[in-house]
């Protein structure tokens, strides 16, 4: 466990965390949330020992392991398995099959065992640092983005490992069904504290909601009471009788606290310039082949495929990392030009492309604004002023240069430049990379309402849910279609890594009614819907007392600013007997609040918790299938 006490760190001027105090329990798995730039690798750093605070203690027991990722690529063994071997402790040192493992599950096939470190490209030296630490199995594992250098198959191998991970767990990602699936609690930062809570990443935005609503309305409801009192006595002071009363409300009016009102989080808000299209089909692609290198026609990247794309289609191209998957993009994008075959668009068809690789194209020596004058010369100042708002730039940080940017920074100038264009057809290569969970949200939320087609490259299962109605799969060799949901091919198709068990002992599945062993699809259909079916079931009632709850406190409100309106006339005409009636009205009024909101919790809290036992019954349903 690690506890954490009274933790102050600023930069210069910039309070990063303020009198930050709570723990990570044993067994806990703890994600922590936050916008770029508010702390979340400052706090894993000052962890692991490599920044100081500027006050406070981090305190862990005696001989406590942490375990985390090096940003160092520095290999010194002559392979891939010897190196990750150096990982294993020392009572397990010789057990070579444990690395395999690991490996295999992070997407190392078996041929590359023997294979030495460097030949690899940076996104798999990072996978083996991975590998390097899970298999050292620490007291704490630390991991900042794991995913953002995975594939989906791995994504989904490694979801799996950390669920079941039996120590102490700390992670930062901004795949939200990711972290929700791995944790067991979260820890967000949130004006310069940390709050945390069980439950998932749905439960904890929920609260804060709730937490800074109920501020505000206590906020005004104290601001409308001190501004009541300030006319009692600014109107009565001169009345020698009333002195007394005068005097009460005066030390009254000094005890008030004032609350501030909360300054409000800035999110990106935005949306895509689509251009009008009337056209049946956007993009034809007929038997495209291609290749980087003429000695590789014989065994191409892409091969064969063809495929027809509609005006505002939702097409996401999925597989493992190397496949081929960025090509195909660029050749839908007309950034390359297939070695065989032909792409033809319609005439009216105007592409936008996004390309994760692309952000070395920015000019260091360029401003932000410069950056998104230049993607379109026709554009005014005032209009690219108002994307680099959108973008978070606003004010002077539109005259930023692009050379002190952050990576997620620079990601926002790209889209910044792919919003000042006009387009109807979206090519997207893992757009969610370097953005935090806000900003996920805002961008799903965008291209689900852009009027155009979208392609997009993405690992990010929570995407595919909500947007892809037809995927082109890498799989086994060979480019599939898939026409339908991602949730539709999990269940018809699947992965085939997940069906042979990468990683995994599939004798060794969880039966979630009691048994060990695997279940038919069908079988997984019918115990989830009997499940939903008793959710929803169970949930009704409460969710209906909850309601009528909300309803009580609406009331008693109203109520209040009713009581208070009288009170307001009884003291504009000094009637002194109805003053003390509606003082006492008042005070009833405000315990009954008070009671409604406590009971609201509970009650809000006992349906999250019995939603959180439903969601890992069907978790562990689908855990059933996939091991």
């Amino acid at each position: 466990m690690i506890n954490i006490e009274g933790l102050t760190k600023s930069y210069g001027g910039n309070v990063v965390f303020d009198d930050v105090s709570f723990r990570i329990n044993s067994g806990e798995r703890v994600g922590l949330v936050g916008r770029n730039g508010h702390g979340k690798t400052t706090l894993f750093r000052m962890i692991i020992g490599e920044e100081s605070p500027d006050s406070g203690v981090i305190s862990c027991p005696k001989n406590y392991r942490i375990g985390h990722v090096s940003q160092s690529l520095q290999f010194h063994c002559p392979t891939v398995l010897e190196e990750c071997m150096l990982g294993l402790p020392a009572d397990s040192e010789g057990r070579h099959w444990e690395a395999e493992k690991i490996l295999a599950g992070l997407g190392f096939l078996p041929e590359d065992m023997e294979r030495a470190p460097a030949e690899f490209s940076g996104g798999f030296q990072v996978r083996l640092n991975l590998a390097r630490v899970l298999v050292s199995r620490p007291d704490m594992l630390l991991l900042d983005e794991p995913t953002n250098y995975l594939d989906i198959t791995s994504i989904r191998w490694i979801r799996r490992f950390l669920s079941n991970w039996p120590a102490e767990l700390f992670v930062i990602t901004h795949d939200r069904s990711f972290m929700d699936w791995v944790v067991t609690h979260i820890a967000g930062i949130h004006r310069k504290k940390v709050r945390k809570i069980a439950g998932n990443t749905e439960k904890y935005y929920t609260w804060i909601a709730r937490e800074e609503e109920v501020y505000e309305k206590t906020r005004q409801n104290e601001e409308r009471r001190r501004k009541e009192i300030e006319q009692f006595i600014s109107r009565f002071r001169a009345k020698a009788r009333l002195a007394n009363l005068v005097q009460s409300r005066i030390k009254t009016l000094n005890k008030l606290t004032r609350k501030q009102k909360l300054e409000k989080a800035k999110e990106l808000d935005f949306s895509f310039n689509s251009l009008l299209f009337t056209g049946k089909y956007m993009t034809g692609a007929q038997n495209l082949s291609f290749s980087y290198e003429p000695s590789q026609a014989d065994r191409p990247l892409v091969s064969g495929f063809s495929i027809t794309i509609g005006p505002r289609e939702r097409v996401c191209i999925v597989g493992r990392n190397g496949a081929g998957k960025t090509t195909l993009l660029r050749l839908l994008a007309g950034d390359l030009q297939p070695r065989t075959g032909r792409i033809e668009d319609h005439p009216n068809c105007v592409k936008g492309l996004f390309e994760q690789t692309n952000i070395h194209t920015l000019r260091d020596e360029r401003t932000v604004e410069e950056e998104i004058l230049a993607a379109n010369p026709d554009m005014g100042r005032q209009a690219a002023r108002s994307i680099c708002g959108a973008m978070l730039f606003e004010g002077d940080q539109a005259l930023k240069k692009i050379s002190v940017l952050s990576g997620g920074e620079k990601c926002r100038v790209m889209l910044g430049r792919l919003l000042a264009r006009p387009a109807n057809f979206l090519l997207l290569d893992e757009p969610t990379n370097h953005f935090d969970m806000e900003s996920c949200d805002a961008l799903l939320a965008a291209i689900d309402n852009f009027d155009g087609a979208v392609v997009m490259v993405t690992h990010n299962e929570m995407f595919l849910h909500a947007l892809a109605e037809r995927l082109v799969v890498f799989q086994g060799g060979k480019i599939d279609v898939f026409d339908g949901p991602y949730q539709r091919f999990l269940e018809d198709v699947g992965w085939q890594e997940d069906e042979n068990g990468v990683g995994v002992k599939k004798s060794a599945s969880e039966d979630p009614e009691g048994g060990f062993g695997e279940i038919s699809k069908k079988e997984v259909r019918r115990r989830r819907s009997q499940v939903i079916t008793e959710k929803a079931r169970t949930l009704k009632p409460l969710e209906e007392k909850i309601k009528k709850t909300e309803d009580a406190i609406v009331a008693w409100e109203k109520q209040m600013e009713e009581l208070n309106r009288k009170m307001q006339e009884a003291s504009g005409s000094g009637n002194g007997r109805k003053i003390a009636e509606l003082s006492r009205a008042i005070h009833e009024c405000r315990e009954n609040i008070d009671k409604e909101f406590a009971r609201l919790e509970e009650l809000s809290e006992t349906a999250d918790s019995m939603r959180a036992g439903f969601e890992a019954r069907l978790k562990a349903i689908e855990s059933a299938r996939q091991f």
